[in-house]
């Protein structure tokens, strides 16, 4: 089968796209043969300084497809069902064997496309506006990066909780069609300081909750917008810059700082995790939430996908088709 596949970490260019061997089914797996991948945050990662386990590897968290092989004990996954598999690696592939218990039905009328990109991006988002914010009606919430898939997820759910939602991103253009998913204001990281206008915004009150997938010092600086007993939630480093907050600094106002990663969630509370994903999928479905989708690769230009991803003019998932 083909794969993008790299033998070293580094850029995009470091992917290759080549023949590897059909993937084994071992027990509690299903083989899936991939329609749709979208690339996540913690792909680029991977792809540049993640580990490798062996060489060629294949990087990627999310697929959707086709069933075509199911390991014998399987129960609820059957040779031609339509499901969405998320695992720590394997998805830059036409083929992978995923557990079984880490891939979800897709719901009638959703195409594959925007069903690979729910799990991540939707279950992320709401674990750091719900189970690390504790968000609540009439609350203000910030949302960094708005224009990628957790910020467009967050923004949604946010806003249909009752939240005041402002989301900081690169252009005006981009803050002006988050508007259609429910931001509220925007603020051009390029031209204005997030921590003037979101304190301008709350009447320098601060906002209750700050989602930041950044790092570095945009996480830093987002104790300085932060209410009396606000929570700042760390979900990502697409700065790649380590962030060496100093406790004091939220001592003043009794802020809280959360640190999120779904795949943490997924194994230690899979009974609450794995179902709350499922309902992410069927509100897209139903279309009470929205994936935006930037552009679509093939499988063998993998290192331009992965080179728009990070190019920050995407706008939306970028998506791979094998």
């Amino acid at each position: 089968m083909k794969a993008a596949v790299i033998y070293e970490n580094g850029p995009p260019a470091v992917l290759r796209y080549e023949d590897v061997p059909d993937p084994a089914c071992p027990d509690g797996c299903v083989v899936l043969d991939a329609e749709a991948i979208s690339i996540e945050g913690g792909d680029l990662l991977a792809r540049a300084a993640g580990e490798l386990p062996a060489v060629p590897h294949v990087v990627g968290y999310l697929s959707a497809g086709i069933v075509s092989e199911v390991a014998a004990g399987v129960q609820g996954r059957a040779v031609g069902d339509r499901v969405v598999a998320l695992n720590a690696f394997g998805s830059h592939a036409a083929r992978r064997a995923v557990p079984a218990a880490m891939t979800w039905p897709i719901p009638a009328g959703l195409d594959a496309a925007r069903a690979a990109c729910v799990p991540v991006a939707f279950g992320t988002a709401y674990e750091c506006l719900f189970n690390a914010g504790n968000l609540a009606e009439g609350q203000t919430v910030l949302i960094h990066a708005g224009a990628g898939g957790v910020g467009m997820a967050a923004i949604q759910l946010a806003k249909r909780a009752g939240a005041t939602v402002i989301s900081t991103a690169s252009s005006d253009e981009k803050l002006e069609r988050l508007r259609a998913l429910g931001l509220d204001h925007g603020i051009n990281y390029a031209t204005d300081s997030f921590v003037e206008r979101a304190n301008q915004l709350t009447d320098s009150r601060g906002v209750d909750i700050v989602l930041d997938s950044v790092g570095g010092q945009n996480l830093i600086d987002s104790v300085g917008v932060l209410a009396y007993r606000g929570t700042l939630v760390s979900v990502g480093v697409a700065a790649r810059a380590g962030s060496a907050i100093e406790a004091r600094s939220l001592w003043t106002r009794n802020n809280a700082l959360r640190g999120v990663y779904l795949g943490g969630a997924i194994l230690a509370e899979y009974a609450r995790v794995h179902p709350m994903i499922g309902d992410m999928l069927e509100r897209v479905a139903s279309g009470e939430l929205e994936v935006e989708i930037d552009r679509s690769f093939a499988l063998a230009h993998a290192a331009a996908a992965h080179e728009r991803a990070e190019s920050r003019k995407a706008f939306g998932r970028v998506i791979i088709t094998p």
